[in-house]
């Protein structure tokens, strides 16, 4: 809105990183400064967190805790992405709507959790329904949009440049399940004090990065990149994720304050999926976000070794929990899964080079 009020007048707002330098200190202003607010609602409302039973004795005295705050990184990501963003770009519309709708999925589980006082919200098979319903959805946009030659639907492997198969309308699909597992790993990775927020972010900084150089023609062609135009103007709202991530970690940092809730962790990982898909790095994604995928492979071999075998792996599911259960403080873990997120995402840069 902003740009368009002010573009040409103002010649500097043309530049995508003024803008997205400007989307990403709104962003972390509104953050900041809704936070006490939407604690103090959260508390009247008795909007409280509800802690699963076999979690730790430190783990219940969360319990209480205002929790649903996903809806201010919610506000805190799209408002200034609409400020500052181009309206006139379909990427930007595309980002902005997969991540609400996975919002509204995580809304009504958080909804009835509380409503029902304990830690069952939506079915599991419901909840997956959602998300495959937003997936479908985008799926069949970016089919559109390839049809209008504004996409494509090959894959780029990472360091193999010549390596890039088209899907086709099995791109849907890919698109299904890519989404599904991003915005499941954010959620399964939602389990301690600022942890989940504190890798988005960086993993959301990465894909800043990988924004700006896909829809920059001289660095896409120089990396060997597919250079996608209109990607560009996701960096702004991938610079708005990193701000409101920022600001939400002032009040979610341990011992937290505010927690998001599944409103917040599935819109979150939804956003991480549908950048990569938008920006063509849809195969990066697991190194860019790797301590995520990591916590949901986890519980995937959690749940196939207790199936096949009846034994454990892990002491409890996911890793964070075994951490936990080893003799990790909750600080610990969280700094030590911050810094692998930090080393993952460098090399997901890194790995731009070596195409």
């Amino acid at each position: 809105m902003l740009f368009h009020l002010l573009y040409p007048p103002i010649n500097v707002v043309q530049y995508i990183t003024f803008r997205t330098a400007a989307a990403g200190s709104t962003a972390f202003l509104i953050s900041l400064l809704m936070g006490p607010w939407m604690i103090r609602t959260l508390r009247e409302f008795q909007i409280g967190q509800v802690v699963r039973d076999e979690l730790s004795e430190t783990h219940q005295l969360k319990a209480g805790t205002p929790t649903m705050g996903g809806l201010l990184i919610l506000a805190a990501a799209l408002v200034p992405t609409l400020l500052w963003g181009d309206l006139t770009n379909t990427y930007v519309w595309v980002a902005m709507l997969s991540t609400a709708a996975f919002g509204f999925v995580g809304f009504l589980d958080d909804y009835l959790k509380i409503g029902r006082k304990n830690h069952h919200g939506l079915r599991p098979r419901y909840k997956l329904v959602g998300q495959g319903v937003v997936g479908v959805s985008v799926g069949l946009a970016l089919l559109w949009l390839n049809g209008q030659g504004l996409y494509s639907t090959e894959l780029f492997f990472p360091i193999l440049k010549w390596l890039t198969p088209n899907l086709g309308w099995l791109y849907v699909p890919f698109a299904v399940l890519l989404l599904a597992a991003s915005s499941n790993a954010v959620n399964l990775t939602d389990g301690l004090d600022g942890l989940a927020i504190s890798i988005f972010t960086v993993a959301a900084g990465a894909l800043t990065a990988l924004a700006y150089v896909t829809g920059h023609a001289i660095f896409a062609d120089y990396l060997l990149l597919a250079h996608v135009a209109p990607a560009a103007e996701l960096t702004i709202f991938c610079g708005a994720l990193v701000g409101a991530g920022l600001g939400f970690l002032w009040y979610n940092s341990y011992p937290a304050e505010l927690f998001m809730g599944d409103v917040g962790s599935l819109a979150l990982g939804g956003a991480l999926g549908t950048v990569a898909l938008l920006i063509k790095q849809e195969l990066l994604l697991p190194i860019v976000g790797a301590v995520f995928a990591i916590e949901l492979l986890s519980v995937v071999i959690q749940v196939a070794s207790f199936k096949l075998t009846g034994q454990r792996v892990f002491r409890m599911a996911p890793l964070h929990h075994h951490c936990e259960l080893i003799g990790w403080s909750e600080p610990k873990i969280i700094s030590r899964f911050v810094i692998l997120a930090v080393v993952f995402a460098c090399f997901s840069l890194a790995t731009l080079k070596l195409r």
